[in-house]
């Protein structure tokens, strides 16, 4: 058996109406310092979830910040500075509290031996009406 990987996750959140504080959880951004791993990813049909909660949103202008997110979460240039940084930066950054349409949750720890499979794992149990 491989040895254990520590990690930390947040949940990605699409809150329409900020006032209301109600979201839908879109996606997970996983980090594993140990192993310089940092990876995003979004929920299967998390458009048709938001959409049942906030008919009237643009879900384009969603799918153009949750872009943003994955673009600083695999460091791409393009995206800007932030995504220049180390990952466990990135991620730090990521994790940062907003009060915008998109939130994130507290940071929360784990431990796996696989990280792809707990990403899997948390995508399907956290991510899910």
């Amino acid at each position: 058996m491989t040895d254990w990987i520590d990690y930390e996750w947040i949940s990605l959140r699409v809150v329409p109406r900020v006032h209301r504080e109600e979201f839908v959880n879109v996606g997970i951004v996983l980090h594993a310092r140990q192993r310089d791993f940092l990876e995003l990813r979004l929920a299967p049909k998390w458009s048709d979830h938001v959409s049942g909660l906030a008919p009237e949103l643009e879900i384009a202008r969603v799918e153009r910040h949750l872009d943003t997110y994955a673009r600083i979460t695999k460091g791409d240039a393009e995206a800007g500075p932030v995504a220049l940084l180390p990952p466990s930066e990135r991620f730090h950054w990521l994790a940062h509290p907003r009060s915008g349409i998109l939130q994130t949750s507290a940071r929360h720890p784990g431990r796996t031996h696989d990280l792809d499979a707990e990403l899997a794992r948390l995508v399907s149990e956290q991510c899910t009406p």
